[in-house]
């Protein structure tokens, strides 16, 4: 199956930057995995990530950004469960 990610953030609050490096470090990490990964401007404070049309996390639900390690956990855990991310699945808040 051919894995999408869409991170979806306000151009209003200048979060581009912070979606672009969360959309450096899944593509890091998923190597092979993703098929392609979509940033999607919008505006009025969004920040979402969606897998596979799933949202993952979202800036209004879980307050706040997420912690990288926190967000590469939740992509894999829909695209890819059996996965294992190796320390960042050690001690939760590590750095991947």
């Amino acid at each position: 199956m051919e894995h999408h990610v869409e991170i979806h953030y306000c151009t209003q609050c200048r979060w581009l930057l912070r979606a672009a490096w969360m959309a450096q470090e899944l593509l890091t990490t998923f190597d092979g995995e993703l098929a392609r990964l979509t940033l999607v401007p919008g505006q009025g404070g969004i920040f979402e990530v969606h897998a596979d049309g799933e949202r993952v996390w979202s800036r209004a639900d879980d307050g706040g950004f997420p912690e990288i390690t926190t967000l590469k956990q939740r992509v894999r855990d829909r695209i890819a469960p059996e996965r294992s991310l190796g320390h960042a699945d050690r001690g939760g808040a590590a750095s991947a």
